[in-house]
């Protein structure tokens, strides 16, 4: 498994405490880190995923409602949207090819989630990249 990969299961970890308790990020990094050790770079890359997703939550939440059909994010299983929230984030604030989030982000829904939540996280987020890789609407010209 490899050390990205670790990072984002425990940034989901730590978002879903967040998302259930609603504490200061500091808080919840201080105490998930006295429990569980892992390589600097690893924990880096956690916090920054956490922390990334964790302040953006209200934009990130919009942005996926806008591409979940039929769906109230407030009706999504916590953990399906704190897997939709980490991969938007990934998505838009990282150099992390979209593909390996797509991928990532199944990985998390199976380890964590029911057996349907890969194929809807799956669905969601296809529907996040094919937003962000549409040209923009040509300006209409004023007379």
């Amino acid at each position: 498994m490899s050390l990205r990969h670790k990072a984002r299961e425990y940034a989901v970890q730590m978002l879903f405490q967040w998302e259930i308790g609603r504490q200061q990020t500091e808080r919840i990094e201080r105490g998930f880190w006295q429990i569980v050790r892992a390589e600097k770079v690893t924990r880096a890359f956690a916090d920054q995923l956490f922390e990334g997703t964790a302040s953006g939550a209200e934009e990130l939440d919009t942005w996926i409602a806008g591409h979940a059909e039929h769906w109230r994010l407030e009706r999504f299983p916590v953990i399906d949207r704190t897997i939709l929230r980490l991969a938007a984030y990934e998505l838009r604030s990282t150099k992390t090819p979209p593909k390996v989030v797509l991928n990532e982000a199944i990985e998390l829904a199976k380890k964590f989630s029911s057996h349907d939540a890969a194929p809807f996280i799956n669905g969601v987020l296809d529907s996040l990249l094919r937003s962000m890789q549409k040209p923009p609407a040509p300006k209409k010209e004023k007379n």
